[in-house]
């Protein structure tokens, strides 16, 4: 356990003590009692986001302190665009913006998109889908990076963490996968949590086609809206949700701690 005092100025001022209580874990302690709390978790893609919950900004800034002293490596958070509190303390913690992501609300009673000549939409099978999960990633990353893919989709496991196949709705030309959706259902309102069809296969519908197909899907189960999130730099896809009816409902801000 690390420790580290923190005397506040002011006469009645008490001590507050920040402590590591675990490896992803900080306490800050008054009067034996913990009054703010800091988290760290390492997510798949090798990148580290912290959390701190405290209502004393002096409290959050030892907080933070401290849990940058103890890391070697960026670290990273995500906040709300209007919790502007919540913004600025990280800022006073040298943080600062790196990607902004638009929230939607898409609604699902919409008619199922044309689908272009010789492309049929399906369910999927591991094998192919493993490789056109693949062969995306390396246009992605070759492009504008998979950083900017929503915080939800995980990362390329080197072929050896399961997928699964029930979550994706394909697009198939002549006997090849060009196109996905992921939905995840495990939440009040689903979520899209990833578009994405093949670059030489772009263009010609087939993404409008996937979205329309499961959207319907999931209208006929009873769902009336979903969600999802796309990068702002995305103008595709951001074009593609509008032109459904999409409704932003919110920013969220991914943060980056200052060169360690």
């Amino acid at each position: 356990m690390n420790t580290l005092p923190y005397t506040p100025h002011g006469p009645g001022a008490e001590a507050v003590t920040i402590s590591r209580v675990a490896d992803n874990q900080w306490h800050a302690v008054e009067n034996d009692l913990v009054v703010g709390r800091g988290h760290a978790s390492r997510r798949l893609d090798g990148r580290t986001f912290v959390s701190i919950d405290t209502w004393r900004d002096a409290i959050f800034d030892q907080l933070a302190a401290a849990m940058l002293a103890d890391q070697s490596e960026l670290l990273y958070t995500v906040v709300d665009e209007n919790d502007r509190d919540l913004r600025a303390g990280w800022e006073r913690a040298g943080f600062a913006t790196s990607r902004r992501e638009y929230e939607f609300v898409v609604p699902t009673d919409l008619p199922v998109g044309p689908i272009p000549p010789d492309v049929v939409i399906a369910g999927a099978d591991e094998g192919p889908l493993r490789l056109l999960d693949k062969a995306i990633r390396a246009e992605v990353e070759a492009a504008v990076g998979w950083q900017t893919m929503p915080a939800e989709v995980l990362p390329w496991q080197g072929g050896t963490r399961p997928m699964n196949a029930s979550k994706y709705t394909v697009a198939i030309h002549d006997g090849r996968y060009v196109g996905m959706v992921r939905v995840a259902t495990r939440t009040r309102r689903p979520r899209i949590g990833l578009v994405a069809v093949l670059v030489d296969e772009q263009w010609h519908g087939i993404g409008r086609a996937l979205l329309t197909h499961v959207l319907q899907g999931l209208h006929s189960a009873g769902f009336e809206a979903v969600t999802a999130e796309v990068d702002e730099s995305n103008k595709a896809a951001l074009g593609l949700f509008e032109s459904l009816g999409a409704r932003r409902t919110g920013t969220t801000l991914e943060l980056v701690s200052r060169e360690v």
